[in-house]
């Protein structure tokens, strides 16, 4: 094929009308060779010097080159690992653009840029040819876009019912989806899936990683693998093992419309503070032969060693502007091309971090805020990692909400029966205002979860006292100490129907929290049915049945009762309300109020009660969204009540002047409560109760 200058932008492989243009940054790189392989990626069949560079953008155009065509760089520099720089053209590199990855990762000595058995480790230089090794990137024309339509949804994340789930793992075992489709995205959107989805209640799904991904050595070596997704390489490559048999990128497109025709958004977990490159001992991929000292940050005074806010090893670099620059197109492809609603950030702080600290104002959170189309998805933050400052729940930017741990824990602690907790309890249950309402955000900052991906799910956090991690060959060290669980007699699973009534009791009862909550509620999948890791939590390298989901092995029982959860949560619109509510029991307008079990208003002396483990709850609202002006002609009113006590209580109906005619909407009793002529009913140790009553104007 000819070639010829190309252009600089934009960056990555592009089909046009006369072929393909190739463009790559690299500032510190002497010479920069595109390397074609033929179709098996086997053979490396030409080599084409991009003798052209603009402004640090090495690029040239292959004439009558065409879409399909496999593809990798090799990068000259010099070899100074001192200085941050460790270019080795006997490394072929991937394409930090790649749009699909073509062949498996091969583990073997040759992918790293020195001599792993050197008595001076990376400060050796290897000259074997990693490209038998390394998978290869294909060009890819993006025309698919136009052929599979994507409808709108526009959902409010006050709105949303999240469903955090795995692409694999998922549909792996459901036993009426196609063989050829089983934990791919096709499996995903297959009719059994979504059906499932559907009849939940759900409203988004958020992915685990679905970028291009390695495993680690470390892993590799002990005979597993990275099964959560957590060490991305290729920022704009679906994850190959997640395409079915055809292996056409157009797949996740199609899974995109299919969930939006049913009602169901997309988010993706994205992982950009790090890469699957590791630490300075770490094998070469791509950024680091790429260019080392712009991709990664590194100690200022020995730039030999990566700066690790992340505990995997290394930083991407946001604060370079090319680096940034990658990571925003990364996002508008996805949101463009591929068609998701919204991001959840990992270890979102590093992402906001400055040379002198983490910075709500920073180049990447501005970057996103002005950006014309990521300034309309939704953005979801985990707002921690391990660095200097890292700690940063409700400081970020108001575009963002935050996954919030301070609800997880009090959720725990206090449904476990730890003392003093109703302040905390309560702040959560409103919706947090004391983290978010400062900067102007809402309830929906909030990203309200009693379990996730990391941790026990919540079967095993009524079911283990200890974390039984044995499996992830680290000989139990790994994965969270206090997990805030309680196995209430026996450690795991369990044949006695005493020990099984409470751990049923309160599943049920942390999901009506988490679901009547102020905020925006996220399922862990699996937690609505009862699957169990059996006490693993942190079973991020458990990709086996251990990791998937069972759909042998349901409890149909709570599947119903949290789709009734959810019912309910879409039919009251104050229980997601776009404003912290901060009045006390109202007509027509939006309240919430305390009371005690005798049906007395809160004061300060009962909130201080450090042994109190009774509360009860009203909320009022509109029965539909008013217009902007008009005037409200009823009033609908819910009332929990609550008792994570050992022992059994009565509770007085609070008596409000515009409320009467309660009757029970939910329970976690053994049987239908009955409330009495003097407005008391009985609850249960560790159970709860939901009532309702419904005020107008002509009453």
């Amino acid at each position: 094929m000819d070639v010829s200058a190309g252009y600089p932008y934009p960056l990555g492989a592009t089909v046009d009308d006369s072929g393909v243009n190739f463009s790559l940054f690299s500032a510190h790189a002497t010479k920069v060779v595109l390397c074609i392989f033929d179709p098996t990626g086997d053979v490396e069949v030409a080599q084409y010097i991009m003798s052209e560079q603009t402004r640090q953008i090495w690029h040239c155009h292959l004439d009558d080159a065409q879409a399909g065509l496999l593809y990798g760089y090799r990068v000259f520099g010099p070899y100074q690992p001192q200085l941050g720089h460790r270019f080795n053209h006997h490394k072929l590199l991937l394409d930090p653009y790649a749009k699909k990855l073509v062949g498996e990762l091969v583990y073997h000595s040759a992918l790293y840029g020195y001599d792993i058995k050197a008595s001076d480790a990376d400060l050796s230089f290897d000259t074997q040819d990693s490209a038998p090794y390394l998978p290869k990137a294909q060009v890819i024309d993006c025309g698919f876009v136009n052929d599979i339509p994507i409808a709108p949804l526009n959902i409010s994340l006050a709105r949303s019912i999240i469903f955090e789930t795995h692409v694999k793992g998922f549909s792996q075992q459901h036993p009426e989806v196609n063989s050829t489709q089983q934990g791919t995205f096709a499996g995903l959107a297959s009719q059994p899936i979504v059906d499932y989805l559907q009849n939940l209640g759900i409203t988004c799904v958020e992915l685990l990683p679905v970028h291009g991904f390695f495993d680690e050595p470390f892993l590799i070596e002990k005979g597993l693998n990275n099964y959560w997704g957590y060490n991305s390489i290729a920022f704009m490559a679906p994850h190959s093992a997640y395409l079915s048999a055809e292996g056409d990128i157009a797949e996740f497109r199609q899974m995109v419309s299919t969930l939006h025709r049913a009602g169901i958004e997309l988010i993706l977990d994205v992982v950009f503070n790090h890469t699957a490159e590791g630490n300075h001992l770490g094998p070469t991929y791509s950024f680091r032969g790429i260019d080392n000292a712009s991709y990664y940050r590194l100690l200022p005074n020995d730039k030999r060693f990566n700066i690790n806010d992340t505990g995997c090893g290394n930083t991407f670099n946001l604060n370079h502007p090319q680096v940034l620059m990658l990571v925003m197109d990364s996002l508008r492809y996805w949101v463009e091309v591929m068609g998701v609603d919204g991001f959840r950030f990992d270890l979102a702080s590093c992402l906001g971090r400055e040379a002198y600290g983490f910075d709500p104002g920073s180049g990447f959170f501005d970057a996103i805020t002005q950006d014309p189309v990521l300034c309309k998805v939704k953005l979801i933050a985990e707002p921690w990692d391990i660095g200097p400052g890292g700690y940063q729940l409700g400081n970020y930017p108001v575009a963002f909400s935050e996954w919030n741990d301070r609800y997880r824990d009090a959720m725990r602690r206090f449904w476990r029966g730890d003392s003093g907790l109703l302040p905390e309890f309560a702040k959560r249950f409103h919706g947090s205002s004391d983290f978010f309402e400062h900067n102007g955000r809402g309830p929906a900052a909030s990203i309200n979860f009693i379990t996730s991906h990391d941790g026990f799910s919540l079967h095993d956090l009524v079911s283990y006292n200890d974390r039984h991690n044995l499996a992830n060959g680290e000989d139990n060290r790994d994965g969270h100490q206090e997990n805030c669980s309680n196995n209430y007699g026996i450690e795991g699973e369990s044949d006695d129907e005493a020990i099984n009534a409470i751990r049923s009791r309160q599943k049920r009862n942390l999901l009506t929290c988490l679901l009547l909550s102020q905020g925006v509620p996220m399922l862990l999948a699996g937690d609505e049915s009862s699957q169990t890791q059996q006490g693993n939590n942190n079973a991020y390298c458990q990709d086996n049945p251990l990791g998937w989901f069972d759909w042998q092995q349901i409890d149909w029982s709570l599947v119903n009762f949290t789709a009734q959860l959810i019912s309910l949560r879409k039919r009251f619109p104050m229980l997601c309300h776009q404003a912290f509510i901060h009045k006390p029991e109202a007509v027509f307008d939006n309240g919430l109020a305390w009371f005690n079990r005798q049906g007395e208003v809160m004061t300060k002396s009962h909130w201080c009660e450090h042994h109190t483990r009774t509360l009860s709850v009203i909320l009022t609202g509109n029965l539909a969204d008013a217009d902007v002006g008009a005037v409200a002609e009823s009033t609908e009113a819910l009332l929990l009540m609550i008792n994570v006590d050992e022992l059994p209580h009565q509770f007085t109906l609070p008596k409000l002047t515009h409320f009467r005619h309660w009757h029970c909407l939910l329970h976690t009793q053994y049987s239908e409560p009955e409330v009495d002529a003097d407005q008391q009913v009985n609850l249960i140790s560790r159970s709860l109760m939901l009532f309702h009553t419904e005020f107008t104007r002509s009453n």
